[in-house]
């Protein structure tokens, strides 16, 4: 293969790599890892196997490691390379740096000192799941990981209910069976969602339906693979006939008076303020 022989100019560049086909990179992506002074990557071995596979050659150049255990030194040591004239390119393990992958405090820390800081595009584990999801497109949200307490989950889920985006999580495979039981539980059984496992990979299973559904098929479910689920936008909901007290007791049995407001609130669709003064009223009858 022949890649761009003219030297980089120093500066940062964010690479994306493949999340599951190696031949998803992109041409200009390549380019960059054949010609960079240094390759930081957030896993030396998974950049060293794709730069292996499309038959780049390192000649002599590191590949140096940058992750979120990676301290302030590491840091200082890459962007002192790119004051020194030096080009870097940074990979996380799969997908695009920073959306849910390290890359963050390295590239404010480029921006600060006025050095280069440029993005070579490409695969992205939330736009090929928007993609396939035949969920509206026009404008989205994502979320990233939820909290892996199931009560802070919870309250951050009812915080989106009224969002009028579709929404895009990453869950971990053996969380997502919990997680799509909470997202029914607060957002109602008939939001339409979809859970992506595995894209472009061999076994790339695409699932969709509503969360009661969905709920229901990943109940107590062995589930491998990397997972991305997607929840449809918020829609008009009738809430009169239900007991709003009644919510906010079961909901204060084992939580907070404010996170259970907030609760209740995002799976009724009612304001925060109101049921919070409701649950305030519950709490001093106790």
């Amino acid at each position: 293969m022949n890649f761009l022989i003219k030297p980089l100019a120093a500066g940062l560049y964010f690479v994306a790599t493949p999340i599951g086909a190696a031949r998803d990179i992109t041409l200009r992506g390549l380019d960059i890892l054949a010609t960079a002074d240094l390759i930081a990557a957030e896993d030396t071995r998974t950049a060293r196997k794709l730069m292996e596979i499309h038959g780049v050659p390192l000649n002599g150049r590191k590949v140096v490691a940058f992750h979120d255990h990676s301290g302030e030194s590491a840091v200082a040591r890459l962007i002192s390379d790119i004051k020194g004239g030096k080009s870097v390119a940074y990979v996380s393990e799969a997908g695009t740096p920073l959306v849910a992958d390290p890359g963050y405090e390295l590239g404010c820390a480029a921006i600060a000192e006025g050095l280069d800081v440029i993005s070579a595009p490409g695969p992205s584990a939330v736009l090929a799941a928007l993609t396939v999801s035949g969920l509206p497109t026009d404008r989205f949200a994502f979320v990233g990981f939820l909290p892996a307490a199931k009560e802070q989950r919870k309250t951050e889920i009812a915080s989106l209910r009224d969002v009028p985006f579709t929404l895009v999580f990453y869950e971990s495979p053996k969380r997502v069976g919990e997680m799509l039981a909470n997202l029914r539980e607060v957002l109602g059984g008939d939001r339409q969602a979809v859970v992506c496992r595995e894209l472009t990979k061999k076994f790339e299973e695409v699932s969709r339906g509503d969360l009661g559904g969905l709920a229901d098929a990943f109940a107590g479910r062995q589930v491998k693979g990397e997972v991305v689920v997607l929840v449809g936008r918020a829609g008009a909901q009738d809430v009169a006939d239900i007991d709003v007290t009644q919510a906010l007791r079961d909901a204060m049995k084992t939580m907070r008076v404010k996170d259970a407001a907030t609760v209740v609130a995002g799976a009724l669709g009612l304001p925060r303020r109101q049921v919070y003064q409701i649950a305030l009223g519950l709490g001093d009858e106790e």
